[in-house]
């Protein structure tokens, strides 16, 4: 269990009530979380707000139901995305941290129709040439997307955090 000095009960309650729907409502996702957390297990995981995050290799996030994955601040080789700023890194994977938290909520709130909706709208718009090359000729910011808006708004508003945005 969550072993936190700080937590107060009410919140490791939340956390155990987090982590009960995440098995149950968001069942789905939560299993595909898993299997992709298996195939990174060599890599550094820690409790995030009840959800299991996933420091891996690529300056990329990913939210599958009680898991999340974002940049390794630690990772030398991610440097070259903040100009070898490790300050700029480090705030760039809290933001992504906070705003695939977000994601996690979403999945709470819609369950097993988070991968058909969220799920999709959100891998589409992150990884399809169409609306990458749209973000960067049109200076489209990437929360101006449905699902990372939200994303970003769930998790700044629980965690008190800022996100991507």
């Amino acid at each position: 269990m969550y072993s936190d000095k700080n937590v107060s009960f009410k919140h490791g309650l939340l956390y155990v009530c987090y982590i009960l729907l995440q098995l149950s409502w968001g069942l789905f996702q939560t299993l595909l979380g898993f299997l992709l957390f298996l195939l990174f297990i060599k890599h550094p995981h820690d409790f995030y707000h009840g959800a299991i995050r996933t420091k891996w290799p690529t300056f990329n996030g990913i939210s599958l139901g009680l898991f999340i994955f974002v940049p390794n601040e630690k990772n030398p080789d991610l440097l070259k995305y903040t100009k070898q700023d490790s300050y700029r890194l480090k705030e760039r994977c809290d933001r992504i941290s906070v705003h695939e938290y977000g994601h996690t909520i979403q999945s709470l709130i819609l369950g097993p129709l988070y991968l058909l909706t969220v799920g999709f709208v959100s891998l589409s718009w992150s990884r399809l040439s169409r609306y990458k090359k749209l973000r960067q000729q049109y200076g489209v910011p990437y929360s101006f997307a449905w699902p990372e808006q939200w994303a970003d708004s769930l998790g700044e508003k629980i965690l008190k955090k800022p996100a991507l945005r």
